[in-house]
């Protein structure tokens, strides 16, 4: 339907989640939204038990393998991924510009 000439605008699909893992009962996670095709990296969380094991790095090298898999860029919000892409050029094209 138009709406003064303008095609009506499409709802936007906001899809949010985490990337988790489990050891010893406790869960380490990546908070993200997906929308359209990029995925926003919002908060990393690292119990204090698991700390120091790199769970973020394999947090984040798990959430960046899938949005390379699924053509998504991705939007760091989160100064550790930012971190970690400091560190790891080989991801940059995945980077929001």
């Amino acid at each position: 339907m138009n709406i003064f000439g303008h095609p009506k605008p499409s709802p936007e699909k906001v899809t949010t989640g985490r990337f988790e893992v489990e050891r010893n009962g406790e869960v380490a996670y990546l908070e993200y939204s997906l929308s359209d095709k990029v995925l926003a990296l919002i908060h990393t969380e690292v119990p204090e038990k698991l700390r120091g094991e790199g769970m973020a790095s394999f947090l984040i090298q798990n959430a960046l393998r899938w949005a390379r898999d699924h053509h998504v860029k991705v939007d760091v919000i989160c100064p550790i991924v930012a971190d970690y892409f400091a560190k790891h050029p080989e991801y940059s094209d995945l980077v929001l510009r």
